[in-house]
Order: C-alpha cells, then structure tokens, then sequence
C-alpha cells in the first residue's frame, strides 16, 4: 500500500542578529529528541496552503505572529513510515516572542552553530542552506 504525502509548513525563523529559533521533538513524538525548525501539517484538505500553515501553526506552537514570509525551498522527503513533501520558509519578521506554547525545549542559536546531525534527515538540506544564506 502506497504511503499518503504530507505537507508540511515549517519556518527558520531567523532574528537580527542572526540567531535562529529552534525546538526540540518531545519523547513519544517521530523523530523525538531532534532538533527541529517549529512547523506542522498543511491542512490540504480544508484548502490550506503551505503559507497559511505556516502561519497557524507558528501562533500555536510558538506564539508568533509571521509578517511576510520567504519560500527557501520545498523538498520531498521519505521516511520508511511516511513520505513529506516540506515546505520550508525564512521568517525574518513577526509579532510577538517566540517561545514554545507546547512545552517544548526551545533555544536561540547562531545559524553558524547550526550541527545537521542534530535534526532529522529531512532537515539536514536546510540547516546547509541557512549556513550559505547567512554565513557565507
């Protein structure tokens, strides 16, 4: 049986001085215990889009209120258990102060800080072109 595809909208959120806002998958979570860029599932099916998604779900899982985001890149990704189409946008601008609303483990790091290894598969691509973006 064919493994549906899932969108998902996620943010590098990114402040002036060049840190970036990660959290941390909690135990019990795919993937738990990995770093990872705050996002969630399109809601395809109510005819949500990757941009609005991104929206929503950084209000509910980190408190902010996104002002014009930037599309970096969109990637397919295939886990042995699911297959993510991830849509991945720089966030340079918001209201509000990001801080996890889930009891997530939250941190603010340099972008050059940034270790690939620490974040799922699916991720690794961007941690290398927030680097280039920012660090180059």
């Amino acid at each position: 049986m064919e493994k549906k595809r899932i969108d998902i909208a996620v943010g590098a959120i990114v402040n002036a001085e060049g840190l970036i806002f990660i959290t941390r998958r909690q135990k019990g979570s795919h993937l738990a215990g990995f770093w990872e860029f705050p996002g969630g599932k399109v809601e395809t099916t109510k005819g949500e889009s990757a941009e609005q998604a991104l929206s929503r779900e950084l209000l509910e899982e980190v408190g902010i209120h996104v002002d014009e985001p930037e599309l970096l890149r969109v990637l397919e990704y295939d886990y042995p258990d699911r297959n993510l189409t991830l849509h991945f946008f720089i966030v340079e601008r918001w209201e509000g102060i990001p801080e996890s609303q889930e009891e997530q483990e939250s941190r603010w790091l340099p972008i050059e800080s940034l270790t690939a290894d620490e974040f799922p598969e699916a991720n690794r691509p961007i941690v290398e072109d927030l680097k280039l973006r920012y660090c180059a």
